[in-house]
């Protein structure tokens, strides 16, 4: 199992150029868990993309749907969300997914810089995790 932030997520449901690092992440390793914020951060990407033109409504329902039957929700807690947070400066949204990782001691797969940055005990880039 490993926890996934919303960018592998999207990378696995649009076609881009980490699509493919994304899909041999999942081979790798097909059990993706995320705190629950994932998803209202997975749509507001695919509104993004409808916005611009780049991707149509019935196709974003579709890409929603499909990334509910493969990552599993979990709660988080605040107090670790928010002093991970004070403590490194990332996000409290980005510190939902450490802390999950945290918790459940597997590595959080990501490319966000700053994360990677910050907990270079558990975050680790999607080539890295392939290359493991």
């Amino acid at each position: 199992m490993i926890v996934v932030d919303t960018n592998a997520i999207t990378y696995l449901f649009l076609k881009m150029a980490e699509t493919s690092t994304a899909v041999l992440v999942r081979e790798k390793d097909p059990e993706w868990t995320a705190p629950a914020l994932w998803r209202s951060e997975f749509r507001n990407v695919l509104m993004r993309y409808v916005r611009n033109c780049d991707l149509d409504v019935d196709k974003a329902i579709e890409a929603v749907r499909r990334a509910n039957r493969i990552v599993r929700s979990r709660p988080v807690s605040s107090k670790r969300v928010l002093q991970l947070s004070a403590a490194s400066g990332c996000t409290a949204y980005d510190c939902e997914f450490v802390s999950l990782a945290e918790r459940l001691n597997v590595p959080l797969v990501t490319n966000d810089k700053q994360v990677l940055n910050a907990f270079p005990t558990i975050a680790v880039s999607l080539t890295d995790f392939i290359a493991r």
